[in-house]
């Protein structure tokens, strides 16, 4: 990262304490400093980072508004009080479906007289080619993305309306971009760029290490054991925390059984409706609950620094998932503790999760409900001609959207040029067998995780591009001693293939070597994803090629 000059450090802490902040954590002056010279900028920022800084202090220094993408309308609510909430710091408003066309125009007037600074929108909003005709007419200084990683199919919350945000950039005479992920992993990271299409990037990773908390993986055998082991430490932790459990129904049923404990514990999940996961928010950031037994749906947009455990029941879909989750807890820098209860058997769970194929059938019915349409068509629409669930037209959308078979316009939903039945059904079922893969190498990963001897911070960190070059001495392979071993143990030989190696295996193409053991190897290939291979089977057969 580039040097930040005297006269932008001086501009960057006036505009910081606009928002009460006296000093930045370390990368965000740099990230503001780039932005402000033009310069495209990815910033991978850990959870609690206050990744936000970034825009708000930029987008108070340019001349012009500042687009952001946020995916929630509760998290834009969230932003646009805590801007507002700044006496002195400029105006924020949203555009999106939860307010009235009053209530939106106004927030259009005030950008168009230049009262209002940040204006959040979601990716949908950004899909409306109406939406980026009007945002074309006000001189858009910075386009911001937050939770970019929802634009890499190898991102673990990957959205199809994230996929026009790179027409929106180039339609709006390519503003600045600013992309902000918690998640960052390399493969992330390249798609990223290249959906957003930024120009000569700054790239930049900081704050992945968190050595206040502690790391355990805890293997069982048995699952009545398991939730047994769960329920037994959740008892004897510091309070409060989160429990992580894979489905709606154990969320109930772990709630109800810690608060027979005598521990004041809740249910949260995706079933939920709006009102009760905002009271439930607001009731754990006012301590009024000791631990909340959640599915993957709680979590984003939480600012609370005293949760002293991430503790998951089961193993997750990925390691950026993984991650992301652990570093709600900790935030204060006071020691706290990340504990992974494994199984090998829940492995086949979150295969079965990640294997949902789709029906050729449904496929073919919303696409021809779209195709034999005279106009666009909502998906509500869709729900009542094809008589399907509202749960089984998304999917198929999302599907028909990522192939490029459908687009989305002003309206709704449109054929894309050219696209038949026969191309519309071979690109989405190709889609769907893509991701599939996708799915099957994150959970390699996270079984890879679980089971190494070695540091697990050294694992987490190598996945995420950064190095650790001692064992940490906080996880508990560092306790047991295995951590040591593994660093200490000569290799049988020498690797032919190092890190980030661009190689080429015979069957699966092109990838980059993402980290090297001593008779294995990791490899991220573009079309099957994270693949751990032999060295000896590689070099017997051949398999990689190093390409230069």
């Amino acid at each position: 990262m580039a040097h930040v000059n005297r006269a932008d450090r001086a501009s960057i802490e006036e505009a910081a304490r606009l928002f009460g902040w006296d000093e930045l954590r370390p990368g965000i002056e740099e990230a503001v400093s780039a932005v402000l010279s033009g310069r495209d900028v990815l910033a991978v920022l850990p959870t609690g980072y206050g990744k936000s800084a970034v825009y708000k202090i930029a987008g108070a220094l340019l001349d012009g508004p500042t687009v952001v993408v946020s995916p929630l309308i509760a998290l834009q609510a969230d932003q646009v009080a805590g801007i507002d909430a700044r006496e002195d710091a400029p105006d924020a408003g949203a555009i999106n479906s939860s307010q009235s066309d009053g209530v939106n125009d106004a927030v259009w007037t005030d950008l168009a007289e230049g009262r209002t600074t940040y204006v959040f929108l979601s990716p949908e909003q950004l899909a409306n080619d109406e939406v980026v005709e009007r945002l074309k007419g006000l001189s858009v200084a910075l386009f911001a993305v937050d939770e970019a990683h929802c634009v890499s199919a190898w991102g673990h919350d990957f959205r199809p309306d994230y996929l026009r945000l790179g027409e929106a950039i180039e339609a709006l005479g390519r503003p600045r971009v600013l992309a902000l992920t918690a998640t960052g992993s390399g493969p992330v990271r390249e798609e990223i760029l290249e959906r957003l299409r930024m120009k000569d990037p700054v790239v930049m990773t900081r704050g992945y290490d968190r050595p206040n908390i502690r790391l355990e993986v805890v293997r069982h055998q048995e699952g009545r054991q398991q939730r047994s082991a769960v329920l037994d430490q959740l008892a004897e932790l510091p309070k409060p925390g989160l429990l992580y459990v894979a489905t709606r129904r154990e969320t109930e049923e772990y709630a109800a059984e810690l608060t027979a404990r005598g521990i004041r514990a809740t249910a949260y999940h995706g079933g939920l409706g709006a009102k009760a996961r905002r009271e439930l928010h607001e009731q754990f950031r006012d301590d009024r609950f000791d631990v909340v037994v959640a599915t993957s749906a709680f979590g984003m947009g939480i600012d609370k620094g005293n949760i002293r455990f991430v503790v998951h029941a089961a193993i997750t879909e990925s390691v950026d998932n993984y991650y992301q989750e652990v570093g709600r807890c900790g935030r204060d820098g006071e020691s706290a503790v990340a504990t992974l209860h494994y199984r090998p058997e829940d492995l086949g769970l979150r295969t079965f999760f990640a294997s949902g194929k789709p029906d050729r059938g449904r496929l073919e019915r919303v696409f021809t409900a779209i195709d034999s349409a005279a106009r666009a068509v909502d998906q509500t629409e869709l729900v009542e001609q094809t008589e399907l669930t509202a749960r089984r037209v998304a999917e198929a959308v999302n599907l028909l959207l990522e192939a490029g078979a459908v687009r989305q316009t002003a309206r709704g939903l449109r054929p894309a040029r050219g696209a038949t039945l026969e191309t519309a059904l071979a690109g989405a079922l190709e889609a769907a067998e893509h991701r599939e893969r996708i799915d099957e190498s994150r959970i390699a990963m996270v079984r890879q995780y679980a089971e190494t001897l070695g540091c697990r911070r050294q694992f987490l960190l190598g996945y995420f591009g950064e190095q650790l070059d001692e064992p940490c001495g906080n996880c508990d392979t560092c306790s047991s001693g295995t951590a040591y071993e593994a660093a200490t143990a000569e290799p049988t030989k020498s690797s032919p293939f190092p890190v980030d190696a661009a190689v080429r295996h015979r069957e699966w193409g092109d990838g980059t070597v993402m980290s090297v053991e001593d008779d294995r190897i990791t490899v991220f290939f573009d079309t099957e994803g994270y693949r751990v291979l032999s060295l000896p089977v590689v070099e017997e057969h051949d398999l990689l090629q190093l390409v230069s």
